[in-house]
This record gives structure tokens, sequence and C-alpha cells, in this order.
């Protein structure tokens, strides 16, 4: 049940990735190697320890590299199978699992987890610590692509929400303790997420107005359906106007009935 649900919803993607134009002329970089990159500081002292990463090489060329996210208590493994066998022939997947960590609206029980959340709504608490590790992760995963590669990020469920989030640094050019974010982006597909701690986001957009000039340009695919139990389809419709108020014109949101 669960690979079906999966495949199904990455090959709602799949046109999306296909398409040239999305991504744009924007220069894939990482800006330092995995050995030599600054991360952002577990102040609270809490140690996280990231699973298994799949990797499915491209079948042709090698145009784009894209981390993949899976969802809350789910592994890396059963989003691997699924997307090895989309149409997409010239991406690399890479595909991690979240480390284990108590999260409070599972009442504190431990499970994969990018982050801990505790509420979907504005006035929740932001598990930063956590959403700055797993971006972190996602830049090192990143770091060792060629210069002539795409860098993508997306994923499903609390892994959208961490793609989402991840834009967000690589855009503003830091995490939020300050320390560097690495990489610069070219797309992000986010299904069934919301884009977590947004006021935060936000305010440091607004802070730097040059990382705001190149967000019309970016390619931002949010995708989610309207009978979702667990993310309610208006978090992803608010996440979509939010973003696009912050200035990614060119998200696309589409909208699946059931």
């Amino acid at each position: 049940m669960r690979l079906h649900l999966n495949s199904s919803i990455a090959r709602c993607s799949a046109t999306f990735l296909c398409d040239p134009s999305c991504f744009k002329q924007i220069r894939p970089i990482c800006m330092a190697s995995a050995s030599t990159s600054s991360k952002p500081k577990l102040q609270s002292g809490r140690k996280l320890s990231f699973g298994t990463t799949h990797v499915i090489q491209p079948k042709g060329e090698h145009r784009a590299t894209v981390v993949w996210l899976h969802g809350l208590g789910d592994v890396g493994a059963s989003w691997a199978e699924a997307l090895e066998d989309l149409p997409l022939q010239n991406i690399k997947w890479i595909v991690p699992t979240a480390p284990v960590q108590p999260v409070a609206v599972m009442a504190g029980f431990p499970c994969n987890a990018w982050f801990d959340v505790g509420s979907l709504t504005e006035e929740g608490p932001n598990d930063l610590e956590g959403l700055d590790a797993s971006a972190a992760h996602v830049a090192e995963l990143l770091s060792k692509e060629s210069a002539n590669v795409k860098l993508g990020v997306g994923g499903f469920s609390q892994g959208a929400a961490t793609s989402m989030y991840t834009t967000a640094c690589s855009f503003i050019g830091s995490y939020s303790d300050g320390t560097s974010f690495p990489c610069k982006l070219n797309i992000t597909v986010a299904i069934s997420g919301w884009l977590p701690s947004t006021k935060t986001i936000e305010s440091r957009l607004k802070e730097n107005p040059e990382a705001i000039k190149g967000a019309k340009d970016y390619s931002i695919f949010l995708g989610h359906g309207t009978s979702d139990e667990i993310v309610l389809y208006k978090f992803g419709q608010k996440s979509a106007v939010a973003l696009q108020a912050l200035g990614f014109s060119s998200l696309v949101f589409k909208t699946y009935k059931g």
C-alpha cells in the first residue's frame, strides 16, 4: 500500500522534472566540499544520526541530481524503489533516511523525522535546530556533484516541508544561526507538504533583498490532495501563497482531488 501510494505521488511530479525549462539558467554550485563545509551547531546538545542513504544513478546522461526526502516515520528505501521506476533517464536520485528522534505530535514517540513537529499552524513551535541539521545534510549530499549538473531537492509530507525550508536557506545563503549554506539549488518539488517556520523565513528573506531578486526565476512545484488527512490541503495552499508573496512567481501549485 505505502509503495503504491509513494509511486503514484512521485509520478505526479515526473512531467515537471522532465521539462528542461524547469532548470533555469542559474549555474549550479556547491561552494564547499562535504569535508570542509561548515554546519550549523546543535546548541541543545542533541545528537542526530542520519540513516542509510540510497543512490539511484541516471540511466542516461547525468544532467541533474535531486535529493528526495521521505515523510515522517518512513525510510529512504521505500522511496528509492518508487523513484527508480520513474521515466527520468537523466536524473540521479539521492534518497537519505532521517534520524530517529522524539516527535511532539506523536506524544514524544521516537521515529524517523527530519525535525520535531509540534504543530503545523503558524503559532506552533518551530524546531529550527532540527530543520537546519536536515538542510545541512541535504547540502552535504549535493556538495560532491559536478558543477555542470543541476541541483534539486524534493520530498513528501515532512520531507516536502524540509525541502521548502532547505530552498529558503539556499536563497538566504545561510541557516537560521547564520552559518553559510553552501549550495545554490535549481528546482524544488514538494508533495503534500507545508512551509515550516514561515514567519522566520519571511523575515529573513525580506532582510535580504538580493536573495529575493532571483526568486522569480526559480522553479518550485507544489502538489497537494484535497482530502489529505495528515497535512491538510489548506496548509499546502497557504505555503504556496506565502512563497509567491516572497517573490517565487514561477511556483506551480497543483491540486489533486482526493
